[in-house]
């Protein structure tokens, strides 16, 4: 299928690639010429503008919105708006909130337009990798970009299948999944970005104690110089606790295990607040989620090793570089 990209940042620029390799036309816009340049020179089709892009696709067009979640994408929306014919799809890839989601699909619906959330991830990796994706909007439009969902998943591939239903939804093992209406996708992100933020806490955390028994604090007796490249490395393979967070760990640490191309100050990119806001409308108890948030906020302040490491993780898989 041909399919409009407007945002070429890392994220949207792999999207693009990924989309090509899989024989989807796309055509591309960012306010950054080089990165159109970039991306028209491996087969894309460059547009000078939003209108210029629009101009390219046949209808019924499908544009992918890859930009900064705010007035950023606001704008780009209510710009396609005034652009698009009825039946044409726009398309939300970058991390919104879902109420906001919820209030444009309402609105583009007035003008016939359709609107999809699709929460991404893969970070930097998933070009190779591939993207998992959480889809929100109604059946027919997500159906009708399948074909290019099913190219962007990472597909079943070697990960050991989960014994399921008969009759379940395959979608999900392909690593995408129809969530709900619109505002299902991006809600679904949203709450998988504040786990992630759990887990990458509680690995921190640990490897803080790892590092800190070494401390001239300690009794003599109780002080271990421990390799934490190795213990990264062995938690890897058969440990009830790996995962692609401890490999990056592992690579961080096998590179410098001092860390010292960090500083911690652990930014944190909304949201995981916004997974605690939607936990205390609810009255859901959510303490390792809170936790992990609240962390960020101290590490800009005072940084400790773990939170050295909480920053190689996000430069692993999301090429996040601190704010210094």
């Amino acid at each position: 299928m041909q399919l409009g990209v407007i945002g070429l940042g890392r994220m949207g620029a792999n999207i693009t690639r990924r989309a090509m390799r899989g024989g989807h036309a796309c055509v591309v816009y960012d306010r950054d010429r080089d990165a159109v340049s970039t991306l028209a020179a491996e087969g894309a089709e460059g547009a000078e503008d939003m209108g210029d892009l629009v101009g390219k696709l046949t209808p019924p067009r499908a544009v992918w919105l890859m930009l900064p979640a705010g007035q950023a994408t606001e704008d780009a929306v209510a710009d396609l708006a005034r652009r698009l014919q009825p039946g044409d799809i726009v398309i939300d890839g970058g991390n919104t909130h879902f109420r906001d989601d919820i209030r444009r699909a309402r609105a583009l619906r007035a003008s016939g337009l359709q609107y999809l959330d699709i929460g991404t991830s893969g970070g930097v990796w998933g070009l190779e990798r591939g993207f998992c994706m959480m889809v929100g909007g109604e059946r027919e439009p997500v159906e009708r970009v399948e074909p290019l969902l099913r190219t962007l998943a990472p597909g079943i591939g070697e990960i050991g299948r989960t014994r399921r239903a008969a009759g379940a939804d395959p979608r999900s093992e392909e690593g995408y999944i129809h969530a709900g209406p619109a505002g299902a996708g991006h809600f679904v992100k949203m709450v998988h970005n504040g786990i992630e933020y759990g887990l990458m806490q509680a690995y921190a955390e640990g490897f803080d104690i790892l590092q800190a028994q070494s401390s001239p604090a300690l009794p003599e007796q109780d002080r271990f110089e421990l390799n934490l490249a190795d213990i990264a490395e062995v938690w890897r393979r058969g440990s009830v606790i790996s995962s692609w967070l401890l490999d990056l760990t592992a690579q961080a640490l096998a590179e410098d295990f001092a860390l010292g191309a960090f500083t911690g100050a652990v930014a944190d990119s909304g949201e995981g607040r916004w997974t605690v806001q939607a936990a205390l409308e609810q009255g859901t108890p959510v303490d390792v989620l809170a936790t992990a948030l609240f962390a960020r906020f101290r590490s800009r302040e005072a940084h400790t090793f773990g939170e050295k490491l909480l920053s190689a993780m996000r430069l692993g898989f999301g090429g996040h570089v601190e704010q210094r």
